[in-house]
């Protein structure tokens, strides 16, 4: 039977649709990402201490972004859906999972990822510390377990409770156990299993604050 009406949306089929989203989705221009409508935010991050003035796609993740635009690979894209840690950044002194915020979210804070806690050739108190306790296997894992394990002390200095912690009376530092740091690190997963040292190097580290 002959189809009368006039409904664009009649003649919708799979494939059409696949193309039409295809065509209206992202394009390049000079390796930034923008919409189809070429529509940017413009924002300015601090990056390392750096201040970035960009003109950002609304969509793009701040781990697309740090990997990407600004050549920050430090921060490893892992499983891109927030449960494995690896792209654990610090914003405004709190850790992060990047590929879960829009970069555009961000506008006018100070982002530290794992390139930025060394000064210069010294390294972090935290990056030392997982170089003397062999807290790595293959180190893919690395960059996010050393900045979750800096806001870690952090954290605890600051009285932080964990789900573990047996006195929420006081509002003084947490005494780090191995309890502690076991709870307190386990958003960053290692697929390698060098959870005892991690958790070592955690402990080991003097907690120096970020520069």
């Amino acid at each position: 039977m002959e189809n009368d009406s006039n409904n664009p949306f009649d003649e919708l089929t799979r494939r059409t649709f696949l193309g039409a989203a295809v065509a209206g989705s992202v394009v390049s221009l000079e390796g930034q990402a923008v919409s189809a409508g070429g529509q940017t935010v413009a924002c300015t991050l601090t990056v390392n201490q750096t201040p970035h003035k960009l003109n950002l796609d609304p969509r793009i993740t701040l781990l697309d972004l740090l990997r990407e635009r600004l050549g920050l690979t430090g921060t490893k894209k892992g499983c891109d859906h927030g449960q494995c840690g690896a792209c654990t950044v610090i914003v405004n002194g709190e850790r992060i999972n990047s590929c879960l915020t829009l970069a555009v979210a961000h506008d006018g804070e100070a982002i530290t990822t794992i390139e930025g806690l060394a000064a210069g050739d010294k390294l972090h108190p935290v990056q030392e510390a997982f170089l003397a306790n062999d807290g790595f296997q293959c180190g893919f894992c690395t960059p996010g377990q050393i900045c979750s394990a800096v806001s870690v002390l952090k954290e605890a200095r600051r009285g932080m409770p964990s789900a573990v912690t047996n006195d929420l009376s006081t509002s003084g530092p947490i005494a780090l156990t191995k309890a502690e740091v076991r709870e307190r690190m386990s958003g960053n997963l290692c697929r390698c299993g060098a959870y005892t040292n991690l958790v070592a190097a955690v402990l080991a580290s003097n907690g120096g604050e970020i520069a």
